[in-house]
């Protein structure tokens, strides 16, 4: 079995993580943090054990739980990955001829749980475990125990990186705006903190604008005056395509209130 595998210089707190994260789930065989940010492919940040291998491999063709999850901002669970006709090209066959040096340890896969979450602004990440026995709805309950660490470390190691300082302050000095926006959509949708987020993030892709600037015309928009936010050369000004955004997801909601 492989040991911790990270990338894109994340911290410790991370490759402690998904050993904890596979300690803590009876019969797992690894477990991963995969991320993306600004609309980029998943890629895996931290991996332990046999999911060094298995989530790349969902990530680059096979398809599976992690990239599922990724994509659609919801928890995906298999009891049987390798009988699950969602995945139809991620087979133990499949496996074995494309990556014959884990032969022993593909027939013992199971189970899988994927969880995604986000982390800074526009990111996504999704935790997941391999299991040697079904994934169940309390596979994905353990998982969510660790997503705020896992956000919490990723926002760390992303900080660090000298080149992404003005994107990190970007980030804090937006959080008043996001926090209001996601209150209007908790409001009107009648949901939780995280649903509200993902309403946010999905319509900011579907209309290719920047999350922070939709959070920010969404809240001039209702208020009617400027959006909380600091003066100065990093004030953000919404564009027009963020306040056309901004009214077709007011009118969104209201229809559903």
């Amino acid at each position: 079995m492989t040991g911790i595998v990270t990338r894109h210089g994340v911290t410790p707190l991370l490759e402690e993580l998904v050993v904890r994260i596979a300690g803590d789930v009876p019969g797992a065989l690894g477990a991963a943090v995969s991320v993306h940010h600004h609309g980029g492919p998943l890629r895996v940040a931290a991996a332990h054990g046999l999911s060094a291998a298995l989530v790349p491999a969902q990530l680059n063709g096979f398809g599976g739980p992690v990239p599922t999850a990724g994509r659609t901002g919801e928890p995906v669970v298999t009891a049987d990955v390798y009988a699950d006709d969602r995945w139809p090209s991620l087979t133990l066959s499949g496996l074995l001829e494309h990556h014959p040096a884990h032969a022993a340890d593909w027939p013992r896969v199971r189970g899988i749980a994927a969880l995604p979450s986000t982390w800074g602004t526009e990111g996504t990440l999704v935790l997941s475990v391999t299991l040697d026995r079904p994934a169940t709805d309390e596979t994905a309950d353990v998982l969510r125990r660790h997503e705020r660490l896992a956000a919490m470390a990723l926002v760390v190691a992303d900080a660090a990186q000298p080149d992404r300082t003005g994107q990190m302050l970007d980030l804090l000095q937006s959080r008043a705006a996001l926090e209001e926006a996601k209150g209007i959509v908790i409001a009107l949708r009648r949901c939780n903190p995280e649903e509200a987020w993902n309403t946010l993030r999905r319509a900011s892709q579907e209309c290719n604008v920047k999350v922070r600037e939709l959070a920010v015309a969404l809240v001039e928009l209702l208020a009617g005056a400027p959006a909380p936010q600091p003066d100065g050369e990093r004030t953000i000004h919404p564009s027009p395509e963020a306040r056309r955004a901004a009214r077709q997801l007011l009118r969104a909601l209201e229809r559903r209130h």
